[in-house]
């Protein structure tokens, strides 16, 4: 558990170490759902069986990133709540921009593991064969064999089974499948580098800040996200056993000071960059706003308002992501 704790701390700190530590999980997880659980029916079901490990997979590891990302939960919270001044069409795009930055980066587990499993070509191999697939015919059976006793064939070719069909052609028709699978995944694989390149490059170009900064806006969010989540335990900690001796020993409370409701939504609510202001975080700019309250200054512009109005360059989506 300490380890996989330490693969989210770095993938927190560091994107592209931490697709790259997603990654690699999610190839030793795809070894061992293919060597320890997999075993292809060998009958008319083999193509279910073998789309379902290879997509099914994927589909819960997509569902598991939207779960872990806090932007997700930034995004939705009380969002049928709201009755911002903002137009509904303009708060849809600041969800919808906000979800696509989850999607990309909860993309990398399901993509990850299918393009691994089309590289090993088991799951493929299992699917492929149970399609009525006529291709395959000249290798089982000839141009005289019968059509039901080929397709048998096939469902029993990756079990090697078959006892009608020579083992050159057997091993003729599941090499021509592990190729065709395994092209498949390199060109998934390329695929998913270009545009994580080409996604990367459009970013950075249009970054209004320098590299070096970004560098200490990423260590700070994450410095942060520690921080805060280690002094929410502390504080709740407190104030549960405040309340529990007050209660059981029958003595008035101490004075704790806890954050009010209109403090929380201010920090809760998703990052917006600007760059007349030099704050790296909701929570920066809340106490900075809170500091000019207290010394008599007046701000035109309020913290919810300036982020539902806003917009935050692609190169600081990892404002509001935090920890997982």
């Amino acid at each position: 558990m300490e380890k996989f704790k330490m693969v989210l701390d770095i993938a927190t700190k560091q994107n592209s170490l931490g697709f790259g530590a997603v990654a690699l999980v999610t190839a030793g997880g795809e070894q061992f759902f293919s060597v320890a659980m997999f075993s292809c029916p060998c009958n008319d079901l083999n193509f279910v069986y073998g789309m379902v490990f290879l997509l099914v997979p994927a589909l819960a590891l997509l569902l598991l990133g939207y779960i872990l990302s806090k932007k997700t939960w930034k995004t939705l919270t009380g969002v049928c709540q709201r009755r911002a001044a903002l137009c509904r069409w303009r708060r849809l795009t600041v969800i919808c921009t906000a979800l696509f930055q989850v999607s990309s980066t909860a993309l990398v587990a399901p993509a990850s593991w299918i393009a691994v499993a089309l590289i090993n070509g088991k799951f493929y191999e299992c699917a492929m064969t149970g399609t009525n697939v006529t291709a395959y015919n000249k290798y089982l059976c000839g141009e005289k064999g019968s059509r039901l006793q080929c397709q048998q064939e096939l469902y029993r070719l990756p079990c090697g089974t078959g006892n009608s069909v020579p083992q050159l052609d057997r091993q003729d028709v599941l090499l021509t499948l592990k190729a065709q699978s395994q092209i498949l995944g390199w060109l998934l694989v390329a695929s998913i580098m270009l545009s994580s390149l080409l996604l990367t490059c459009v970013a950075r170009c249009t970054s209004p800040i320098s590299y070096l900064q970004i560098r200490f806006w990423r260590d700070y969010v994450h410095e942060e996200s520690s921080l805060m989540d280690s002094y929410t335990t502390k504080h709740a900690k407190q104030l549960a056993e405040r309340n529990v001796k007050s209660f059981f020993n029958k003595i008035s409370p101490e004075e704790i000071v806890t954050p009010s409701n209109k403090d929380w939504e201010k920090i809760s609510s998703l990052y917006t960059f600007s760059t007349k202001d030099n704050y790296y975080s909701t929570l920066h700019r809340a106490v900075e706003d809170s500091q000019e309250a207290d010394n008599g200054m007046i701000r035109l512009t309020s913290v919810k308002s300036n982020d539902s109005a806003g917009h935050t360059p692609a190169v600081l989506s990892f404002v509001d992501d935090g920890s997982v």
